[in-house]
């Protein structure tokens, strides 16, 4: 699909993706798997400027998940050295392009060499706002959220917060992957059909698309499919079809699109 095809007014504002296949895509070839992470950055380089060019808000990309500290030692000694080069190379664009770059996870465990250049340009792109894009790093969605539970647990053992008090909004208020807001797309490469502890709260209500494409070999054009298929699908929320469309009328007629921010205001609690 073309760039041109996608429908401006009805973009995702939030992409997500698990960017899976770069082993697989290196055994293919007889090469070292080492080999299928290199290329994989390249990947992550294109579609961190297809997503910008478009006009993407934010986009979340897994890049290394808590369990993904069990693999062999090598090949997560690559792994950082690789995040830390993407961090390095990159920081010029980054900043130069308005993208605010922020992380997420157990990121202590990351060694001192990549939180050299991470923490220095979150902090330096901390005030840019025509794309965030967030790194998922040492991550896990349980995992987040048992650190929101904690999070409040601590406050009702303070004296601080009534149990009674505690929300789904509350809980989703400490959880970090949703401070940009909720993904509308979460793509996922290389064939699997899960979503693997990946943003388990906020994928909730997000519009999932499943691509055989390993991860070194996806394009820009691989993107605007999976934002196609999006844009071609209606989003409910819990309503019905005909209520869907009294929302969108009465929105349109306020010169605005169906924002999913808008409709999830509306249908609070309906499931």
């Amino acid at each position: 699909m073309s760039e041109t095809l996608i429908e401006a007014k009805n973009l995702p504002r939030h992409v997500a993706i698990i960017m899976d296949g770069n082993g697989r895509w290196a055994e293919q070839r007889a090469l070292a798997r080492t080999e299928g992470h290199r290329r994989g950055s390249d990947a992550v380089r294109r579609v961190v400027r297809a997503a910008r060019r478009l006009g993407v808000e934010a986009l979340t990309l897994f890049a290394f998940s808590e369990q993904n500290w069990a693999r062999p030692r090598i090949e997560v000694q690559l792994l950082m050295s690789l995040l830390r080069e993407f961090l390095v190379s990159e920081r010029g664009e980054i900043l130069d392009n308005g993208i605010r770059l922020r992380a997420i996870g157990d990121l202590a465990r990351l060694p001192p060499e990549v939180r050299m250049v991470l923490d220095p340009l979150a902090n330096d792109s901390a005030e840019n706002g025509d794309m965030t894009l967030t790194l998922a790093l040492s991550y896990g969605g349980r995992e987040e959220i048992a650190d929101a539970a904690r999070d409040l647990a601590r406050a009702v053992a303070a004296g601080q917060l009534d149990p009674e008090a505690i929300t789904p909004e509350l809980l989703q208020s400490r959880i970090a992957s949703v401070a940009v807001g909720e993904p509308d797309l979460l793509i996922r490469t290389g064939g699997e059909l899960r979503i693997s502890n990946f943003l388990l709260w906020g994928a909730a209500y997000s519009e999932l698309h499943f691509t055989k494409k390993l991860w070194p070999d996806f394009e820009a054009e691989d993107l605007y499919q999976a934002i196609g298929a999006y844009q071609s699908r209606e989003r409910r929320f819990g309503l019905t079809g005909a209520q869907v469309k009294v929302l969108r009328s009465a929105q349109n007629d306020n010169e605005s699109s169906m924002a999913p921010r808008a409709v999830q205001g509306l249908v609070q609690g309906v499931r």
